[in-house]
């Protein structure tokens, strides 16, 4: 062969090639079992990939090469449909659900607590208003040791073992990133505890609640560690006092870190409005005082005190004093005034006698023969010995004398001048038996039956305060009838609202009705004053003002169904109501005193309630610069001869 000559390559065969296709096709088969059994995006180019390649690089005959070309055109145009479809579908239906995904990852909105109202006296000073407070707090992931630091707080807070426990338990749980130290506590406590520099320990801001006395706290109620009213005015007018929360929204980045964007957001909080009550704050203290001074004095349960204008119907002071199981005395058991009913006792004879003499059935001067105890209902299941309030012999009464001296069975007797519905139904117009216009929360309307339910004595006894029950508030605002000139007039607590722009709005009036005529209001406190006088309520007298009222000593019923405990003895309910001056009542008082020392001479009306009215009348005459008329000098002379002795 010649060097020259030219070199023959080996002739190509395609059985190499189908071998390395085949080997490309079984990779392509390992990839795609591997992309079948985890089914991705991802997974499903690499199959068509896989697919295409194979079928354009194995088996090449000119006839089939169209048939991929389109094949794998239509394969293409198949998966850019899908993911036009997916664009589509991402930008359209669901946008909003992304744009809040998108939204919540990048964007922090916090509340900003608004500014709880505040309560307010009838000068504008006041009772209840909004403090900053400091919340502590502990993240438990980041407590290093829990017992320690419980035992840290526990002495800081003086927390009991079992409290301390309880927080150490909380401080242990590292799957919670948040628990409450402690709420709402003053800045110096607060101090002292951030000071100690404890790990995962810390504070923020926080409107706490205080009263500028604790005596109010019957009246204005409470709120809950979140603000919300729970009790008292708090709970009544709590939509007034609370405020309408702001927001402040910010982006930040993966750090938490703020960054500079136009979508962030403030809106301001709008504080809540003030309510404006009726109550005197210096007055109020000083009834507070006053009335507590008597309850602990006589060891009684509780005592009630209230003091209303006459004309108007506005309560200048409301207090209620209970004493706690360890003795101590507090203002802290509720509105006395408004949610407790007791049998009036001898305070309703003024209702009897109002009711007689406006029907014309009586008047001051009518007698009765009055004995010293009847028994009623004789011969049946009803049948009761009633006793007169003091022992006496069978006697002529007038209805001067019934009064002054306050007669069981002389009340009776004029009560017995008119049907028992007729009674009912005046009873009903002096208000009891229903809620006051105060509609305070917790409020009961009392107990008033119908007249055909009544049975057996109590046909008789509602004459003198037996057999229906009424509150404070129902009973000084009924009394009030004859003070205002025969007309019922409903008692009110709030005058107005003001909102954060300083617009007033007042509250609606209060009911307002006559009940009887101005002669018969004007007969009544004449009785009344003489009460005071020369009757059982010498105790309520004051120095140069006229003074009318009547007291009233009523038994407590007992769990038994009677009036004796089980040990034989009694409970008293003492009250006065009167009103000042008698000559042109301008304020109409309610003294209440629950279950005085039964072995204490002062365990009556006239002697444990009505000198607290003298006290209180005092204060009103030194608070509100209150004068008599001209020619009023308060009682003068001695007790009338028409009137007997005294008792």
């Amino acid at each position: 062969m010649s060097d020259t000559a030219p070199l023959r390559r080996p002739p190509l065969t395609v059985e190499p090639r189908r071998r390395a296709a085949a080997r490309r096709a079984r990779h392509s088969s390992a990839s795609d079992a591997t992309d079948r059994s985890a089914p991705t995006v991802g997974g499903f180019f690499n199959a068509i990939s896989s697919y295409g390649v194979t079928k354009m690089t194995t088996n090449i005959h000119a006839g089939d090469m169209r048939k991929r070309i389109s094949a794998m055109f239509m394969a293409i145009l198949l998966v850019v449909s899908l993911v036009y479809l997916r664009v589509f579908m991402l930008q359209t239906f669901k946008s909003t659900e992304y744009k809040e995904y998108s939204v919540a990852q990048r964007v922090r909105s916090d509340t900003i607590r608004a500014e709880r109202g505040a309560i307010l006296d009838r000068d504008g000073q006041e009772l209840a208003i909004p403090v900053p407070t400091r919340t502590i707090f502990a993240d438990p992931r980041e407590v290093t040791d829990p017992i320690t630091t419980a035992r840290s707080l526990a002495m800081v807070l003086q927390l009991t073992p079992e409290d301390e426990m309880n927080l150490a338990g909380r401080l242990q749980n590292k799957a919670s990133s948040f628990t409450y130290v402690v709420r709402q506590v003053d800045t110096g406590l607060a101090k002292a505890i951030t000071d100690l520099k404890l790990p995962g320990v810390s504070s923020y801001r926080e409107e706490g609640r205080v009263l500028t006395s604790e005596g109010l706290r019957p009246i204005i109620g409470r709120v809950d560690v979140d603000g919300v009213g729970i009790g008292g005015l708090e709970l009544q007018f709590d939509e007034v006092l609370t405020g309408k929360d702001g927001k402040i929204a910010r982006e930040v980045n993966s750090r938490g870190q703020s960054i500079a964007s136009a979508d962030s957001e403030y809106v301001a909080p709008v504080r809540g409005g003030n309510l404006v009550t009726t109550i005197h704050r210096t007055l109020q203290f000083q009834v507070d005082g006053i009335l507590q001074q008597q309850v602990e004095r006589l060891m009684a349960r509780s005592g009630i005190a209230v003091v209303m204008h006459t004309k108007t119907g506005e309560i200048y002071a409301m207090s209620s004093v209970r004493r706690n199981d360890d003795g101590t005395y507090a203002n802290n058991a509720g509105n006395l005034a408004a949610v407790e009913a007791h049998e009036p006792g001898s305070v309703a004879k003024v209702f009897s006698v109002a009711s007689a003499i406006e029907e014309g059935k009586v008047n001051p001067q009518s007698t009765f023969l009055v004995p010293g105890k009847e028994v009623f209902n004789r011969g049946t299941q009803w049948e009761q010995e009633i006793k007169d309030a003091y022992p006496h012999a069978t006697e002529q009464m007038t209805v001067r004398k019934i009064l002054v001296d306050s007669s069981n069975l002389g009340a009776i007797q004029i009560s017995g001048t008119m049907s028992t519905e007729r009674n009912r139904q005046w009873l009903s117009a002096f208000g009891f038996g229903e809620k006051t216009s105060l509609q305070f929360p917790g409020e009961t309307k009392g107990l008033l039956k119908l007249a055909r339910n009544w049975q057996g004595t109590e046909k008789f006894t509602f004459a003198y305060g037996y057999g229906y029950a009424a509150t404070p508030i129902q009973l000084v605002s009924a009394v009030n009838v004859i003070a205002n000139d025969g007309v019922y007039i409903g008692p009110k607590l709030v005058t107005q609202s003001v909102d954060e722009r300083g617009l007033a709005s007042p509250t609606p009036d209060t009911t307002t009705r006559r009940v009887l005529s101005s002669a018969t209001a004007a007969a009544m406190r004449t009785l009344m004053t003489e009460v005071v006088c020369y009757g059982t309520a010498q105790l309520a007298k004051m120095q140069g003002l006229s003074v009318g009222g009547k007291t009233g000593t009523g038994y407590i019923r007992q769990d038994n169904g009677t009036y004796l405990r089980d040990d034989g003895s009694r409970a008293y309910f003492a009250s006065f109501v009167g009103f000042l001056p008698a000559s042109n009542p301008e304020f109409t008082v309610l003294v209440s005193v629950d279950e005085p020392d039964p072995g204490s001479r002062d365990r009556f009306g006239g002697t444990a309630a009505a000198p607290v009215f003298a006290r209180i009348g005092q204060a009103i005459v030194n608070e509100l610069d209150l004068r008599p008329a001209p020619g009023d000098t308060g009682c003068v002379g001695k007790r009338p001869a028409e009137l007997g002795p005294s008792h």
